[in-house]
């Protein structure tokens, strides 16, 4: 009778156990690419054309708008004296929309007097064709300066230019609001520009041994990668995005390439774009867009230098855009154009990615935020996961310990609860008499059987 007894405690362990370790995880179905995904905790703002009526942004906030043609848009930063200040604007052309050379926009902050603290364009140049594309605007503190440099409201300026061939549909805007972290030691900082760098293209990285990693939608869900070859598969009028861990004294290198097509031979100017853009969303370079005619092609990015502070003063927009180190952001867009001489099944696509260099020491006091790599970054980048991928694994992680922890509080529950019964059980038997001697029920009628 025990050993039943005990038996039956153990099935109800190991049966509770089992429906523990068989919780379900999230699984990420293959389905058709999204134009683009904005991040789901964007909230919804409306520029202003007046800026005293403009709302204010939040500092590691992200939104979403609009802006319509030739529009001029504003926006609110309240502002300390010490505080380094950037708000980038990724430009998203509604599906099917028609853009030209010059189309774009121009990303400025401004004081109250209307100076100008900082100005970029983002353009889809010649590679006409809606993708997302992305620029900044900031506001720094130098020593040395006197405009932009006080406390009070400031105003973030969204200027949109089109043609008037291109199409008159709205785009899209997603703004992010991010602030530098503060200087560990603000004296020892250099203030000039560097002079030079390695510029030497390195040699191609080792194909790894499972190499295909498939990019994301968006800046929001970009697939993380590390040095290596990675094979993915690009659609016409498809954008996919990556991110590459990149930490201070470091270098990117990218090569992004087509394989063949016996489809057709015809020539296709402009047929790829891919872009490089830092942790702050600023837009550090592109390339001359790559023609495709059906053989082998490839493009690659001109050689930015390693990634240090003193960057910020340089004149050149790729150099000062290298001013922090975190995630660096590359998009490659196949022209739609290719549908109409190759179909729309998806090319082959290599995205060669190598970082150089010894890392170096954060320059900021405490934590860094966005502007940091860390180990778990590493993680992600050697793992191929996005961002909310990897969110997602930890929210099952504490599930399944959480789980665990009320299944083992069950089987001891119970455990608890069958020796109590049997402690009874075996007490009312004792104390029954010439009854339970004789092998009878101290109810009367047979013994009962457990």
């Amino acid at each position: 009778m025990r050993q039943r007894s005990r038996g039956r405690v153990t099935l109800a362990a190991v049966a509770a156990m089992c429906a523990v370790a068989a919780l379900p995880g999230t699984a990420y179905a293959d389905g058709e690419d999204a134009a683009y995904t904005f991040d789901p905790g964007a909230k919804a703002v409306n520029g202003a054309e007046v800026s005293t009526e403009a709302a204010e942004l939040e500092a590691g906030s992200v939104y979403k708008s609009s802006i319509k043609v030739g529009q001029k848009l504003y926006y609110r930063l309240n502002l300390d004296a010490t505080t380094n200040a950037y708000v980038s604007a990724v430009v998203v052309p509604k599906g099917g929309g028609k853009v030209a050379y010059g189309d774009g926009v121009t990303v400025s902050i401004r004081d109250s007097s209307d100076l100008q603290c900082s100005s970029e364009d983002a353009n889809f140049e010649s590679a006409e064709y809606p993708r997302p594309i992305t620029a900044y605007g900031y506001r720094v503190v130098e020593k040395d300066s006197s405009t932009c440099q006080g406390p009070g409201t400031y105003n973030v300026l969204v200027e949109r230019e089109s043609k008037a061939t291109s199409g008159p549909e709205d785009w899209d805007l997603e703004l992010r609001y991010a602030t530098e972290p503060q200087l560990a030691d603000e004296a020892a900082m250099p203030t000039e520009a560097p002079e030079g760098w390695p510029s030497a293209s390195p040699a191609p990285p080792t194909p790894a041994g499972d190499n295909r990693r498939h990019g994301g939608t968006a800046y929001y869900d970009a697939t993380s990668l590390e040095t290596g070859e990675w094979k993915d598969e690009v659609a016409p009028g498809q954008t996919l995005f990556y991110r590459v861990p990149v930490d201070w004294g470091q270098q990117i290198f990218a090569t992004a390439r087509l394989g063949n097509s016996t489809a057709s031979d015809e020539y296709i100017s402009g047929a790829l774009a891919m872009s490089l853009d830092n942790p702050a969303l600023g837009h550090v370079d592109d390339v001359s867009p790559m023609s495709y005619a059906g053989k082998p092609a490839s493009v690659s990015l001109d050689p930015v230098p390693p990634v240090a502070y003193r960057n910020r003063f340089d004149s050149s927009s790729s150099v000062s855009a290298m001013r922090f180190a975190g995630w660096y952001y590359l998009s490659v867009t196949l022209s739609p154009e290719l549908k109409k001489a190759y179909g729309a099944k998806p090319f082959p696509l290599t995205l060669s990615v190598k970082v150089q260099g010894k890392a170096e020491k954060s320059p900021y006091a405490g934590d860094a935020g966005i502007f940091a790599v860390t180990e778990k970054d590493k993680d992600l980048a050697k793992s191929g996961q996005s961002g909310p991928q990897a969110a997602e694994s930890d929210s099952n992680n504490m599930k399944l310990v959480g789980a665990a922890g009320i299944g083992a509080g069950a089987v001891l529950v119970l455990a608890l609860g069958v020796w109590t019964l049997l402690a009874r059980r075996r007490a009312a038997t004792a104390g029954a008499g010439p009854s339970a001697q004789s092998g009878q029920s101290p109810y009367g009628g047979p013994p009962q059987a457990w």
